[in-house]
């Protein structure tokens, strides 16, 4: 094939050298000379580099011979340095980079076009079969195909620049500097024997309080390096076409167009925190060449198609991850109270790639001295490590160490989280619920909650829903707890209350989750005359003054017959669009009284529905409130507003925020993945001091431990894992090696509290 590269930068020559050791004949454009580049230190993976040595030994080799490794990450919190080992990276210079392609390319016959501007990429394609767009973040290719791709370019929070110091550091070395004005960071790491890569952060209102956003490019180098004197040792830092700006990340719907492909930043970014964005484009040549050679005889759409099929996943989990290390760092000031080594372990595990057991293995002493901090009990694990069990255990666990709520001190950190079964009749629970919730009690949750038990017939989700309204449904709750009490002692069971608001009177979820009943329907009430699905949901009734008090009296009587069941704690279910979180949200509560407006009034009634509630509950016993934090929507829930219901719900005596989001519209788009939800609970915690439970894809106990040690949550809500394994959490103690009081096997279990051998024997 005829190929034609946009784009000189790594991503792009790369390419260019893997196709044409495949035998096409490639051209480069690229603007700029030879050796112009922005940045300064580039940063590889073992994974990328082994892909490379797959591909060409020739580059491989090359760049073995230029690299600076090292293994330690240097913390530096309030003047203390922390240092945790074992994270293997490898770094060297970009421009030496670009010297290696330049070169590979040359000797495989590349045409390399220097200061030369690439013609119009929908031009090149008429005379090239195949036209690889790899022109960056500013992409002029993805611009003028934005009909084709569908870009979304969303810019981050923090200020940075590019710098370099003359010197190298020892490791990588992140560093925060506390002024007047805020919280700024360093990033830096060696890229050869004598140069580092410095990068300098700051949100934007610091950026500009400080003045940055007046200095030029000395001036700002000069300013950096006396923020930063210590680590630099008393030396400057120098610019190379240097400016503050803005991260960009890009995510395209699709990838290729015709014979058109991006490639690298014009296809996707991912934020430099990870390190990942010469990596990424280094990756995507490899994928695309091995699809060209695969595909070959389907010709370049076939090939195209499949190299973004192959690809997509793992971008996709690159840039989720670097979202949730940018967002952290946006977030840092939150962090700086935090002790030093709970800090740094914060730190080290913010994309989530990096989590407590992986780290335990890359360096024992250090995890070891963050879960003495935490107050994990000392002590080797009980039993020998076999398989399936975590290396080198010991002591307790973070998700095995005890809670206090209240009047209510919970064996373990895991909660059983509510649960929507749709099985019971005329609200009552039956041997159904008796089977569920006694089988999660038994695994080993220190609290195991129930689905949200309505309040009223009116304020049933489906005809399916459990509910306390009548003496017969408190009966039957009263025999599961008693169950529970009885044959798990130690495990808690809460109760979560709610009325479904607009989202009520539909089919159970597996006859058509949120489609109205085909008949039997009730009237729905709710903050406003809105309907949750507009054209197929029922139009709710707006509540009137006197609706809002029989709601209030209703919820009341619910919690007394809670307490007359014997529940442990009470949750209000304030979240997912139902009744009480259909007020909170600007785009579901559209009054004009004094319970809607200001964040203050959206507030009012779920605030007297909770006193209302509080008043009657046992004052030993802890109430929790779930929200939703972001409603996945715009003009809905903002973060600052979740900080505010959170404080107004703890001010009111909640000992407990358990936060969700969503399912507060029906046209939300989440951004789901692995504990997706997590950061809103740990913006509450660490921003009010507020005990929380998080909840959203948890599904390991690796998590668990992780969310833990860094501060992020108290509690961890785990829902779909422990329908999968209703012992969930005794096998979590398992797998680890542990036994002891946060996890006991009920009696009749015991026998079983090991994994069966496996294999043949």
């Amino acid at each position: 094939m005829r190929v034609a590269v946009v784009g000189g930068g790594p991503g792009g020559l790369y390419a260019a050298a893997l196709l044409a050791r495949q035998g096409h004949r490639v051209e480069v454009w690229e603007r700029g000379a030879p050796d112009d580049t922005f940045g300064f230190g580039v940063v590889l993976s073992d994974d990328t580099l082994g892909g490379i040595e797959r591909a060409d030994t020739v580059v491989h080799a090359a760049l073995g011979a230029e690299f600076v490794r090292w293994d330690d990450v240097e913390v530096v919190h309030r003047d203390r340095l922390l240092t945790s080992g074992g994270h293997g990276f490898a770094a060297l210079g970009r421009r030496r980079l670009l010297e290696i392609l330049h070169e590979r390319c040359a000797g495989l016959g590349v045409r390399l076009r220097f200061r030369s501007p690439a013609p119009d990429a929908w031009e090149l394609a008429k005379t090239y079969d195949l036209v690889v767009a790899a022109d960056g973040v500013h992409s002029a290719t993805r611009e003028s195909g934005a009909a084709h791709f569908r870009p979304t370019v969303t810019e981050g929070r923090c200020r940075y620049i590019w710098l370099a110091a003359d010197f190298a550091f020892d490791a990588f070395r992140f560093e925060i500097a506390e002024t007047a004005h805020g919280v700024a960071q360093l990033h830096a790491y060696p890229y050869s024997a004598d140069s580092s890569t410095v990068i300098v952060e700051m949100r934007e209102e610091v950026w500009q309080a400080s003045g940055l956003d007046l200095c030029d490019e000395e001036e700002s180098a000069a300013r950096c390096a006396k923020l930063f004197a210590d680590a630099l040792r008393g030396r400057p830092l120098r610019g190379n076409r240097s400016a503050w700006t803005r991260f960009r990340t890009v995510v395209n719907e699709r990838w290729s167009h015709g014979n058109v492909v991006l490639l690298g930043d014009a296809a996707h970014t991912a934020h430099f925190s990870i390190g990942s964005g010469t990596k990424l484009a280094v990756e995507d040549a490899l994928a695309l060449c091995e699809a060209l050679e695969r595909e070959s005889s389907g010709g370049p759409a076939q090939a195209l198609a499949a190299y973004e099929a192959a690809r997509r996943p793992g971008v996709a989990s690159t840039q989720r991850a670097a979202a949730a290390s940018m967002r952290w760092f946006e977030e840092i000031e939150g962090y700086v109270g935090q002790p030093a080594r709970q800090f740094a372990f914060n730190l080290l595990t913010r994309s989530r790639r990096v989590t407590h057991e992986n780290l335990r293995l890359r360096d024992a002493r250090f995890t070891h001295a963050v879960e003495r901090e935490f107050g994990c009990p000392e002590g080797e694990a009980a039993g020998e490590a076999g398989a399936g069990v975590a290396a080198g255990a010991v002591g307790t666990p973070p998700m095995f160490t005890p809670f206090t709520l209240r009047g209510l001190t919970l064996r373990n950190r895991v909660v059983v989280a509510p649960m929507d079964m749709y099985s019971a009749r005329d609200g009552v629970p039956g041997d159904f619920h008796l089977v569920h919730l006694g089988q999660r009690a038994l695994g080993g949750a220190g609290l195991v909650l129930t689905e949200m038990v309505c309040v009223s017939p009116e304020g049933r989700i489906t005809p399916g829903c459990a509910g306390l309204w009548n003496a017969e449904q408190t009966a039957a709750w009263k025999r599961i707890a008693d169950f529970v009490h009885t044959s798990a002692p130690g495990t808690a069971l809460g109760v979560q209350l709610g009325h479904a608001g607009r989202k009520g009177s539909t089919r159970v979820m597996w006859e058509g989750m949120d489609e109205p009943l085909p008949e039997g329907n009730w009237p729905l009430v709710a903050a406003s005359a809105l309907p949750y699905k507009p054209g197929v949901s029922a139009v709710p009734r707006a509540l009137t003054a006197d609706d809002l008090a029989a709601l209030r009296s209703d919820f009341a009587a619910a919690a007394v017959r809670a307490a007359e069941c014997g529940f442990d704690l009470l949750e209000l279910h304030c979240a997912h669009g139902y009744l009480l979180s259909g007020f909170l949200s600007p785009l579901t509560n559209h009054r004009t009284d004094a319970y809607g407006g200001s964040l203050e009034n959206r507030l009012r009634f779920p605030l007297e529905v909770f006193d209302a509630v509080r008043a009657v509950w046992p004052a030993r016993s802890p109430m929790t409130v779930r929200i939703s934090a972001a409603d996945w929507a715009p003009g809905g829930t903002t973060p600052e507003d979740a900080e505010g219901i959170a404080a107004a719900f703890a001010a009111h005596g909640a000992d407990a925020v358990h936060v969700s989001t969503g399912q507060v519209v029906a046209d939300e788009a989440p951004e789901f993945g692995r504990s997706y939800q997590t950061p809103y609970a740990d913006r509450i915690r660490n921003a009010l001091g507020v005990p929380v439970i998080a909840v959203g894809a948890i599904s390991s106990w690796d998590d668990v431990n992780s969310l833990l040690l860094a501060g992020r949550a108290d509690l961890c809500a785990v829902g779909r894992p422990h329908l999968y394994d209703p012992h969930w959490t005794l096998h979590a103690a398992a797998d680890q090696g542990y036994e002891g009081p946060g996890a006991p096997w009920p009696a009749p279990y015991r026998a079983g509290s090991r994994r069966p051998p496996t294999g043949k024997g």
